[in-house]
């Protein structure tokens, strides 16, 4: 089984049609928003599927929007079991607004500590801080999004208890290779990150996960990386449940 954590479903060029195909082939799609209007407005589109799932979100890049947006936040924070995608982003684009993404970080995080819920994380040179107030607000269910901080802070974020999606970007490079290579195969969840990725010159589709699954089956020397990532995950949603 494929499992996509992180997909924004909502940004490729005709949604309707990706949200078809993930049905038709059975892949277990998280859709990442970047705002909770985003939200609202793709989940009529996914409320009743089987395989897609849409996620409340409040990315760290819109921090200007963030502040309008907190009442459809806390509004829709019933509706679903994911959040994402959230965090903080301390790089170049983002560095501006890092009093506005702690602040926001703060926010969801003490709204989301009292319900049970999956967090999808960017961390973007912000990887201490995240895991800081993650800890803080003593949060359970986690998957570090794209991960590309310093390897020795992976290990604290494994014994926190906290997951890693990789990506056929990831894969591909040397510093997303060494990070993949230090975490604990029970911590390994995949992604795209679509439609953000290119692969094979092309925008990424979920399908594409096999390439990534068959990286992780020869640096693991198995064959079975596909089926405990599901366990992975399904260990991950049953703690919601």
């Amino acid at each position: 089984m494929i499992i996509d954590t992180h997909c924004h479903i909502d940004l490729y060029p005709n949604p309707n049609l990706v949200i078809k195909e993930l049905e038709k082939q059975n892949i277990i799609t998280i859709g990442m928003t970047n705002l909770p209007s985003h939200f609202n407005m793709g989940f009529r589109h996914t409320r009743n599927l089987r395989k897609v799932r849409l996620a409340l979100g409040m990315h760290p890049l819109m921090a200007l929007n963030h502040s309008s947006e907190f009442p459809e936040f806390y509004r829709s924070l019933k509706l679903t079991s994911y959040i994402g995608e959230i965090g903080l982003d301390f790089s170049r684009e983002g560095i501006e607004t890092k009093e506005i993404q702690i602040d926001s970080f703060n926010k969801i995080l003490e709204a989301v500590s009292k319900e049970k819920k999956i967090l999808s994380i960017h961390s973007r040179n912000a990887e201490k801080k995240v895991l800081e107030m993650l800890r803080k607000y003593k949060i359970q269910n986690a998957i570090f999004h794209w991960y590309s901080g310093g390897l020795k802070l992976i290990d604290e974020i494994v014994d926190s208890g906290y997951f890693f999606s990789f990506n056929t970007a990831m894969v591909k490079s040397e510093k997303g290779k060494k990070i993949i290579a230090r975490v604990p195969k029970e911590k390994m969840l995949t992604e795209t990150d679509g439609p953000f990725i290119k692969h094979n010159g092309r925008i990424v589709k979920s399908m594409d996960l096999k390439a990534v699954i068959s990286f992780l089956n020869d640096i693991e020397e198995t064959k079975e990386m596909e089926e405990q990532i599901s366990q992975n995950f399904m260990k991950l949603v049953a703690k919601i449940k």
